[in-house]
């Protein structure tokens, strides 16, 4: 039996995804229109999260750090990941978390996200055995990957605005390392 507070947490941010098959890590993530998606095989004792911005089309070529925002890149990365792992693809289950309209104003991205989610799952055969999406507050979300046990609080107005405003930042791709050389 794993205590609760003995878990090793992993913190996922935007743009980001984890795959681990230790049954002492918790995955961690704070969503406010952004969603995560909280794949694991029972079987191989492997599971993951990522967190993504925006849905992003199987067909739009996105490149470098913009490609990190997108579901669709992160959805497959997650699952590669697992498949590498040990995973098998036909006894993978989801839980899926996110998608809030934190902004009355805008359009609902994260209706979009949490609906690109599950019509993804649900077009790759993986069945979807819990969720929370929607409403107008974020959320902290704790996942443990080996049990498939996850857990949510909700954010204040404040805490889902300050998530908003984290989303709303760019995702800077890392630079790259400059290998040139210069010959005189």
């Amino acid at each position: 039996m794993i205590v609760e507070g003995a878990a090793r947490r992993v913190h996922i941010i935007q743009g980001e995804y984890k795959v681990v098959s230790d049954p002492e890590v918790v995955l961690t993530t704070i969503l406010g229109s952004c969603v995560a998606a909280c794949l694991r095989d029972p079987i191989a004792g492997v599971g993951g999260m990522n967190h993504f911005l925006l849905p992003g089309m199987a067909s739009s070529p996105m490149t470098g750090g913009d490609a990190t925002r997108y579901g669709v890149h992160l959805m497959e990365l997650l699952i590669n990941g697992l498949l590498k792992k040990g995973a098998r693809r036909d006894r993978l289950e989801a839980k899926v978390f996110g998608g809030a309209k934190t902004i009355a104003t805008f359009s609902n991205v994260g209706e979009q996200n949490a609906a690109f989610a599950m019509q993804f799952l649900k077009d790759e055969g993986i069945p979807v055995v819990g969720s929370s999406t929607g409403g107008e507050h974020g959320r902290k979300v704790e996942y443990w990957p080996i049990s498939g046990r996850a857990r949510q609080y909700p954010l204040t107005g404040a805490e889902t605005q300050k998530t908003v405003a984290l989303e709303q930042r760019p995702v800077v791709a890392p630079k790259p390392v400059d290998n040139s050389i210069e010959f005189f």
